[in-house]
């Protein structure tokens, strides 16, 4: 458990010397926020409350260890449960989850841009590094980086007021034959799924135009700066594009 004390002049006491020892209310672990955003994932996926299954999917463990997390982070005013239909994250635990996405999002950009990572190779280190407790560090990386909207797969990055940048995007797959699109973002970051990409050339600002599509398996045949290549349903419904 992480505490912060404070020391403060006493508002109340008639010493000037005297000194109030000022406790916040008890910070989260690591475990926890894990949870938290396993939670706002999957209920910003599905748009709606999420059963613990899917949060034991999700993180990986069993149903007994998610019931016994979901009850502290209730005690915590973090979720709300309700049993048979789900869990949802309250005011606090969603300003919580929007914070590590923030945190998450704007690591991925420093170790992309100022480390020279692969997209590919991030997500796991930035998973660590989200859970560093130090608002200043975090506004200051925002500021050096140059206030990013967007993280290198292409996701919005929550500002220090919560708030996302939307745009006008669709999924590769939904895309008209002839029509050119450029690619502004990913919806599978797998490992094994980003190199893929990067081997077909399909990585963020490409141009692409749909050349083909095959009813029979819902292939399609693309041109990527110049070069045609025949990319799978699997991947075109895993890539956002904006016209």
């Amino acid at each position: 458990m992480r505490l912060n004390i404070v020391l403060l002049p006493c508002i109340v006491c008639i010493d000037a010397i005297c000194y109030c020892i000022i406790i916040p209310e008890e910070m989260t672990t690591k475990a926890e926020e894990d949870y938290i955003k396993a939670i706002y994932k999957i209920a910003d996926r599905d748009r709606r409350a999420v059963a613990t299954n899917a949060i034991a999917g999700q993180i990986g463990t069993s149903a007994a260890s998610v019931t016994d997390m979901i009850k502290r982070l209730s005690d915590k005013k973090l979720v709300n449960y309700e049993k048979y239909h789900g869990v949802t994250l309250t005011e606090d635990g969603r300003a919580l989850a929007t914070s590590l996405v923030r945190k998450h999002r704007l690591w991925e950009v420093f170790l992309v841009e100022k480390l020279q990572f692969r997209w590919n190779e991030i997500h796991d280190i930035a998973e660590e590094l989200e859970h560093l407790d130090s608002t200043e560090l975090i506004n200051r990386l925002d500021a050096y980086l140059g206030f990013p909207r967007f993280d290198p797969h292409g996701d919005p990055i929550p500002s220090i007021e919560g708030k996302f940048t939307l745009r006008n995007q669709v999924i590769l797959a939904e895309v008209q034959t002839g029509t050119s699109v450029t690619v502004v973002g990913v919806r599978e970051h797998d490992d094994s799924f980003l190199t893929h990409l990067d081997d077909m050339g399909l990585s963020l600002t490409r141009n692409v135009e749909v050349i083909e599509k095959y009813g029979y398996d819902d292939s399609m045949l693309i041109e990527v700066e110049g070069t045609q290549r025949t990319i799978s349903s699997k991947v075109s419904r895993n890539i956002y594009v904006k016209l």
